[in-house]
């Protein structure tokens, strides 16, 4: 029992450490030229909050979060300065009937706290929302029609 428990605690402990690794808070001064470019052209009008660089499957990502207009806008952009995706909040009223519907099914008894577009290489891919039932957060996901995704964007 003993050594189960200290594998188990090894094991979350490396992968912790691991998941550190993967993304670190860097300032605008550490990003490339090709990413600085985009995030000046991404962030004309919004309040910049703060920049991290990812690390996934051996490829760079450099993400920057901001607020538009009172609400979250943030974009991950490759190392060549291409926006890869953008997650986006936006207001409940204003999605399209399918999409709430399909999000109040999803959540079930839960109450939708925020909800967010998730555009990947320029096309809408989904709508998440971060949902909290019983005492506990979660996110879901439906596609842009409203209906159930076959795996998570």
């Amino acid at each position: 029992m003993r050594t189960s428990t200290l594998l188990l605690f090894v094991t979350v402990s490396l992968g912790m450490a691991f998941a550190q690794e993967q993304e670190k808070k860097i300032g605008r001064a550490d990003l490339p030229p090709a990413v600085e470019k985009t995030v000046a052209t991404e962030s004309q009008g919004a309040t910049v909050r703060g920049f991290s660089e990812e690390k996934e499957n051996g490829q760079i990502f450099y993400e920057a979060e901001m607020m538009v207009s009172g609400h979250s806008k943030d974009v991950l952009i490759d190392e060549n300065g291409a926006i890869v995706e953008v997650e986006e909040q936006v207001a409940f009223d204003s999605l399209p009937a399918d999409v709430k519907s399909g999000l109040q099914q999803k959540s079930a008894s839960g109450k939708i706290l925020k909800v967010e577009s998730l555009t990947k290489h320029g096309k809408l891919a989904a709508y998440e929302a971060k949902v909290e039932a019983n005492g506990k957060k979660k996110d879901i996901q439906v596609g842009p029609d409203g209906k159930a995704l076959d795996h998570e964007e």
